[in-house]
């Protein structure tokens, strides 16, 4: 079984910065593909972005290209979104997701969740 905890969401201003971490309680943490995904009020849960179980390849939603880096530690089990130049419409309930070896962008193919976690970018 797998277990995702989230941290690092809060209230920030427009153009400001912001680091989500998951940490995950899991054995071979290392076999996980691992993406974060964001739900605003009213809306589907969407793709922000990827990273493969080893690390060396990373997806991105074309809305965050340039703004959000995704990296992963498998010595630590943790996954982290970096974001920066936040918007606004950013502002969303963001998931940290793993699914087993195939990376995929969909929100349908990975299995295990956290809680989420609250962005509010202010204007």
């Amino acid at each position: 079984q797998v277990q995702l905890v989230e941290s690092g969401g809060g209230l920030v201003q427009a153009e400001g910065s912001l680091r989500l971490s998951c940490a995950a309680s899991v054995r071979s943490f290392s076999s996980y593909v691992m993406g974060w995904f964001c739900q605003a009020p009213g809306k589907e849960r969407e793709f922000v972005a990827a990273v493969s179980s080893g690390g060396g390849r990373t997806y991105y939603a074309d809305s965050v290209k340039g703004r959000c880096t995704i990296s992963r530690d498998n010595a630590k089990n943790t996954v982290s979104l970096q974001m920066s130049s936040l918007k606004p419409e950013d502002t969303a309930v963001y998931y940290c997701a793993g699914r087993y070896a195939v990376t995929s962008t969909m929100a349908r193919e990975y299995a295990y969740w956290g809680q989420g976690t609250q962005v509010t970018v202010s204007s």
